[in-house]
């Protein structure tokens, strides 16, 4: 008998009012697959009506199974996000019926204009996307690094659905169809912004207590930013979909812009490193041998025994920057030697030098 309140239940869906399948299940608007699955599971347990004694157990499991099975299916979900659940049953209905519902889509179709004019219709508009700059060291670029940001953005009201209010005047979010008399039998239909129309057909209810900070509100979310061996300034990581959110728009996607920071000792080209080294005059004529610490602190070895002219340049493959998704592969670094002359010599000195030098 419970099974059958349930079907019954399911059967009657139709002729009740828009419902909000994430509030529902409890869940958020940009909730994944995994979070919308425990939660169904964890209330299916809970209102199961062979478990759940009480009178609103069926209705309410009832409620449960149809926000899952259209949350669960990204189609379905996508028009629900636009229309709602009202808009999600008219499109299953045309699905069901082809193109009886226009009578003129077959002949479109035919001369090859129907494609574009469905395209036009059922593409859902989108949220700008926001770029921000991340702000990272030569170092982190050298060993790659995850990292844990906090992130904050406008999301939609919970309730936002009980915000909305027929209005056949609205043709899509914020646009509003004016239609204009231009002589006895001759109408224009003109297009108008209308920050108010929030849907086709749909529109936003000023001053409503289920929503009392307006569609959207603040929410803080965690992201995790795996900063890859190799990157390098201006390269990008993108997530998804994680942009600011509003009523009748899909989510434009958050960009994050490598920002390298200045380094100290080295600077960057491509996969290579350039650095420049002062050697005094003696070192300049004889030769020598030195280390310097590398980004990760290992240490170079650079054995130079011959002459060295100002300027001159000295190469090792190898330690530069790992090459960005091959990381075993390493560019080179580049020593330009700066010469430091003494300020003066005394006279025995420069006598002495002359001796040698001769």
């Amino acid at each position: 008998l419970r099974v059958l309140v349930v079907l019954l239940s399911l059967a009657s869906q139709g002729a009740c009012a828009d419902r909000d399948f994430y509030k529902i299940l409890g869940v958020g608007r940009n909730a994944d697959e995994a979070e919308i699955k425990k939660a169904y599971r964890k209330l299916s347990r809970q209102y199961h009506p062979d478990k759940n004694p009480a009178p609103d157990a069926a209705e309410k499991f009832a409620d449960i199974a149809g926000a899952y099975e259209v949350l669960s299916d990204p189609d379905k979900r996508a028009t629900f996000d636009r229309y709602g659940e009202e808009g999600l049953k008219k499109q299953e209905a045309r699905e069901a019926q082809g193109a009886a519902g226009d009578p003129f889509g077959d002949i479109f179709d035919a001369f090859g204009f129907g494609g574009g004019r469905r395209r036009a219709r059922d593409e859902t508009p989108r949220t700008p996307n926001l770029e921000m700059p991340l702000r990272v060291t030569l170092k982190q670029l050298y060993l790659g690094e995850v990292l844990d940001l906090k992130y904050y953005r406008q999301v939609l009201c919970m309730n936002y659905k009980e915000c909305e209010k027929k209005d056949p005047g609205c043709s899509g979010p914020g646009i509003r169809m004016k239609t204009q008399q231009l002589a006895p039998g001759f109408v224009q239909q003109m297009q108008a912004h209308d920050s108010r129309c929030v849907a086709r057909g749909k529109a936003w209810r000023s001053k409503c207590k289920a929503c009392p900070n307006g569609k959207t509100e603040k929410e803080g979310i965690e992201l995790t930013v795996d900063v890859g061996k190799g990157m390098a300034h201006g390269d990008t990581i993108v997530f998804e979909k994680t942009a600011d959110e509003e009523v009748g728009h899909e989510p434009g996607d958050l960009v994050l812009v490598i920002y390298q920071q200045p380094h100290p000792v080295f600077d960057r080209k491509g996969d290579d490193l350039y650095m420049t080294m002062d050697i005094p005059l003696v070192d300049a004529l004889t030769g020598f041998t030195r280390t310097i610490a590398h980004l990760d602190g290992h240490e170079v070895k650079i054995d130079k025994q011959d002459v060295t002219e100002c300027g001159d340049i000295f190469m090792i493959s190898g330690e530069g920057m790992p090459r960005k998704g091959r990381s075993s592969v390493f560019g080179k670094l580049y020593i330009t030697f700066e010469v430091d002359f003494p300020e003066s010599f005394d006279e025995e000195k420069k006598k002495q030098l002359r001796d040698i030098l001769v």
